[in-house]
């Protein structure tokens, strides 16, 4: 696809996030070309993305990339490419079940899978960091995807049709570290990964409530300095390597409920704070909470669904873990987010 031309794009919010969707075909195969010119697509380095389709925030600087799935377990593979605003930096390094999301009703839009009745399933294959299957049950009346319904979602300012997320377990433990609690800059923390690299902070433990605002957990310089300390041993610990210029792991900061849910949070992604929470996030969130022997688990913690309250609402999943202590691995997950289309087009990358 020539760039002179345009390139074929679809905008969609999914869940808390907004991105730029993609045809794998539709870009370059080799991945330096490929991300050079998401760099340009997106606006960056640039704090504000003036220049392309990012909106100068992290969850508003991410691309899908879908293609015929190379699998016979799945219909489509999803790349997700996050895309840091103000420097020159895409990552594979995580995927992103917000933007999951929105994977179904592109694959039924492009032609990719055919709409089966009012209820369509499609099974996406996420390759990055580890391929992993998931189940997309989507609401497709007539053949079309219906985007408006009354489906509420934290995170997201206006109702739209539910999507149906379903997650198997893949065996792993879900503490990469092999250990329930490390101590990285003086701190007992939890790392985690249930589908997200995460580790878990107890917000006392920081001099914190927990329930404080994202603007004002952003502008404690000291806090942030300490976050990343924390957050580039526990890359090491984990598996991760040099995590200075990834955007994994995550830090969820963790603190009492407050209404009625199981946990308060507040994550760091990883230098900004979460308006929200992000999908995966959440799940390994409760993977957490649940296990004992963490530092933040719950013995009070009762069945599900559990409610992970965050900034501007909670977040509801189902889940089910299986084995016990740093053995534990998620058995399986289920998680309700919404999508809409928001344009669909093409757009022209600046030439240098």
């Amino acid at each position: 696809m020539s760039a002179e031309h345009g390139i074929p794009v679809m905008v969609l919010r999914g869940g808390s996030s907004k991105g730029a969707y993609f045809l794998a075909e539709d870009l370059p195969a080799d991945p330096a070309e490929r991300d050079d010119l998401i760099l340009r697509l997106m606006g960056s380095p640039d704090a504000r993305q003036i220049d392309g389709l990012g909106g100068g925030h992290p969850l508003t600087s991410k691309v899908a990339i879908v293609s015929p799935s190379s699998t016979p377990d799945a219909d489509v593979d999803y790349l997700f490419l996050q895309v840091v605003p103000d420097r020159p930096v895409v990552s594979d390094a995580q995927t992103c079940g917000n933007l999951l999301a929105g994977v179904g009703p592109f694959a039924i839009e492009r032609g990719l899978v055919a709409a089966t009745g009012e209820v369509t399933p499609v099974r996406i294959r996420i390759v990055n960091p580890v391929p992993n299957l998931v189940t997309a049950h989507l609401e497709t009346p007539g053949g079309r995807v219906r985007y408006d319904g009354d489906a509420e979602m934290a995170g997201a300012p206006f109702p739209a049709a539910p999507i149906r997320l379903e997650f198997p377990g893949d065996g792993r433990s879900a503490f990469p570290t092999g250990r329930l609690v490390d101590r990285f800059d003086g701190l007992d923390v939890t790392c985690v990964d249930a589908g997200m690299p995460v580790v878990l902070l107890r917000a006392g433990d920081l001099a914190l409530a927990g329930d404080e605002s994202p603007a004002d957990l952003e502008a404690d310089a000291a806090l942030r300095e300490r976050l990343e300390r924390v957050r580039l041993e526990a890359g090491t610990a984990m598996g991760l390597g040099d995590v200075a210029d990834r955007t994994v792991p995550k830090l969820s900061i963790c603190s009492p409920a407050r209404h009625g849910g199981l946990v308060t949070t507040r994550t760091f992604i990883p230098h900004r704070v979460h308006e929200a929470i992000g999908v995966l996030g959440a799940v390994s969130v409760v993977t957490g909470v649940l296990t004992e022997g963490t530092v933040v688990f719950d013995a009070a913690a009762g069945g599900g669904p559990y409610l992970v309250e965050h900034p501007t609402g909670a977040f509801e999943a189902e889940l089910a873990l299986a084995g016990t202590g740093a053995a534990t691995s998620l058995a399986s997950s289920t998680v309700v987010r919404t999508a809409r289309k928001l344009l669909d087009g093409r757009t022209w990358p600046r030439t240098a």
